[in-house]
């Protein structure tokens, strides 16, 4: 099918061979789109869009820049010559380079002015809440299951900026929360202190000597009013909580509320009248938009423009630790050096050794595989037939990709480890159920396999789990699994009418899984995409829908030999990692356009091309390190500018 081979790595449509023809000379209208219509447009068209696919749709210059992303996976089908399909007559050489250095050419055209691409202001995650409110107030609050879910946006993330919706609930919950984080803070004497670092007591004799002391010592600790007193504890806070220097409106606002609340609260007596007014002030904080939001001020600049130094801090704060910035961000951002590469490089390393990277490992990795799931009481497996998958069992699952994505993270430093190893990361509870002898800590240590069949994330319970079905594995979705989430390559949607594989147990326990599939994919139509999927899967089939280890599939004994699409042959799960691993220009783009869409709370798009192709650079050229290649997406010019958000400005 058309789209069955989506382009992985794009870097070879930089690396042509010298155009036909100069690049500022290239119409579409005139040189590209009369082969199209000879050679393309026969099978892709309005009435006839073969595989969904319909190319006549195209008949201005501007369109095909418009949608880029799509002419390039159509590059790539001719430049490897998938298309015109063997049934058709081949490209003629002249045609062939004409097609090829045409639409390079407009494509390339099209991106030699930088466009960061619009980022919308995006609510907190339910884990950058949680982990915002541990770090500004020391508290431990489950957001996840304190507030409605969110989705994932276009990136596959939950910190996507279109994703997250607030709604009238939501907003209810967040005044809720906002109360119970509060008044937890104030009954904990030590954690009070922490935000309201002394006992305001004020009466007529200090008052007076507040005022005299003034007219010598500025800085003096005693207060001659409440607002006064108020302004040290609020100002330093807020900034803190909304990220940024404050606004004088902010500050007016703040104190407003102060002046009412202590007004309120006169049957009370002083430090308790105080700080029953402040904790009302740190909840409106709290519930403010300032804090829900990373917002990005837009100054009336046209065209792409740096973001601010603390707009950067915030980007790379909830990037590493999922947090607000901490003290050394916001010095260097008061300072205005988070400009400067060299900086944000030497950051980028010290956030990296801090404990709390673990919070990007987590919440990266677990939405990356897809196994956030397995936190959620709802089924995933059959307990009646898997009845050792239990929720116990879930957390070990979920925790050892954690601890793993960690470990390649911060101390392996390779992330083709992701791919394929020998180690992973148990508990004794885990290496029981994974049947691996030795293990008797119940906290998790890296554990080395005498093989390479477990190690690395396609050896995982977690997603060998969430990528089955409740009673079988699904050979299908885990190779859809391996397609997406490793080569970055998404099949074709499925025929509008796909018969589906029958479920008779007897003919499974007969014929085996892989006999089953064979005869369901002799269908043409079925077969374009499943000779793509089915081999990844069925490679993998030695792992139950539980995770566990079974050498047969009911009484047929397992077969997990395979064919890559490309001819390449393995036998069983080791041989299949050993060859994704020679897939690395694929491997490489899907992760830069997985983190840096994670980065930026956006979709990937067209215009963020030059800054993958220098991502991928770095993977390729430097062994997948991940602290080069997080330095690079750093300082990206997607992540450090930004252009004015029409949709906003426009209303």
């Amino acid at each position: 099918m058309f789209l069955g081979r989506i382009i992985g790595f794009l870097l070879l449509i930089f690396m042509i061979s010298r155009p036909a023809f100069a690049i500022d000379s290239v119409s579409y209208e005139t040189d590209v789109r009369p082969l199209l219509i000879k050679k393309c447009i026969t099978c892709h068209n309005t009435n006839s869009p073969k595989a969904g696919v319909n190319i006549d749709n195209y008949k201005e210059h501007a369109r095909v820049i418009q949608n880029g992303q799509f002419w390039l996976k159509v590059l790539d089908e001719i430049k490897t010559r998938s298309m015109p399909p063997k049934t058709e007559p081949p490209l003629s050489e002249e045609d062939y380079q004409k097609l090829v250095s045409g639409i390079d050419n407009i494509l390339q055209k099209s991106l030699e002015q930088k466009n960061p691409g619009h980022v919308v202001i995006r609510r907190l995650s339910h884990a950058e809440y949680t982990h915002t409110i541990k770090d500004l107030l020391g508290i431990e609050f489950d957001a996840r299951n304190a507030f409605p879910s969110d989705g994932s946006g276009g990136g596959g993330f939950d910190n996507q900026g279109r994703a997250l919706f607030f709604t009238p609930l939501k907003l209810e919950r967040y005044y809720d929360a906002a109360e119970k984080i509060i008044q937890e803070v104030s009954s904990d004497r030590d954690l009070w202190a922490k935000v309201v670092p002394f006992n305001f007591k004020t009466n007529t004799w200090s008052q007076i000597r507040s005022w005299f002391m003034s007219w010598f010592s500025p800085s003096t600790d005693d207060f001659y009013s409440p607002s006064q007193a108020a302004e040290k504890v609020l100002y330093p806070f807020a900034a803190k909580a909304y990220r940024r220097f404050l606004k004088e409106e902010d500050k007016v606002k703040m104190l407003q509320l102060f002046t009412e609340a202590y007004g309120q609260n006169d049957s009370l007596t002083n430090p308790h009248r105080f700080n029953e007014s402040i904790a009302q002030v740190f909840k409106m904080i709290l519930v403010s938009p300032n804090f829900l939001y990373k917002i990005e001020e837009e100054p009336d600049k046209a065209g792409a423009y740096p973001l601010s130094h603390f707009e950067v801090a915030t980007r790379l704060s909830y990037l590493m630790w999922s947090s607000l910035p901490d003290k050394e961000l916001f010095d260097l951002a008061y300072k205005g050096k988070l400009h400067d590469t060299a900086v944000l490089a030497a950051q980028v390393r010290r956030m990296l050794i801090d404990p709390k990277v673990k919070r990007f490992a987590e919440n990266f990795s677990t939405q990356w595989l897809g196994i956030s799931k397995l936190l959620d009481n709802q089924p995933i497996v059959d307990l009646d037939k898997f009845p050792g998958f239990d929720q116990s069992i879930r957390k070990q699952l979920y925790t050892e990709a954690v601890e793993y994505f960690y470990y390649v993270l911060t101390d392996r430093k390779n992330f083709l480890d992701l791919i394929s190893s020998d180690y992973s990361f148990l508990n004794q509870e885990l290496a029981t159920y994974y049947g691996v002898e030795g293990v008797t800590s119940s906290d998790f240590n890296k554990v080395t396999f005498p093989d390479n069949r477990r190690g690395g994330v396609l050896g995982m319970g977690s997603v060998l789990s969430t990528t089955s079905l409740a009673l079988r594995t699904s050979p299908v979705n885990r190779g859809k699994w391996v397609l997406e989430q490793i080569l970055g390559i998404s099949p074709p949607p499925p025929p509008e009418v796909v018969a589906e594989l029958t479920e008779d147990k007897k003919k499974h326990d007969a014929l085996g899984l892989r006999k089953l599939l064979e005869l369901h994919r002799a269908n043409p139509e079925c077969n374009g995409c499943h000779q793509k999927m089915d081999p990844l899967g069925l490679g993998l089939e030695n792992f139950d829908p539980s995770g566990q280890w079974r050498d047969s599939y009911g009484k047929v004994a397992i077969d997990a030999s395979g064919v890559m699409a490309d001819g390449r042959k393995f036998n069983g799960p080791g041989q299949l990692k050993e060859l994704l691993l020679g897939e690395k220009e694929k491997f490489a783009r899907n992760l830069s356009s997985k983190m840096l869409s994670y980065a930026i709370g956006r979709s990937i798009l067209f215009t963020d091309e030059p800054a993958l192709k220098k991502l991928d650079e770095t993977l390729l050229q430097n062994n997948f390190n991940p602290e080069l290649f997080l330095i690079e997406l750093v300082k990206s010019y997607p992540f450090t500018m930004k252009i004015n958000d029409f949709e906003k400005r426009s209303i």
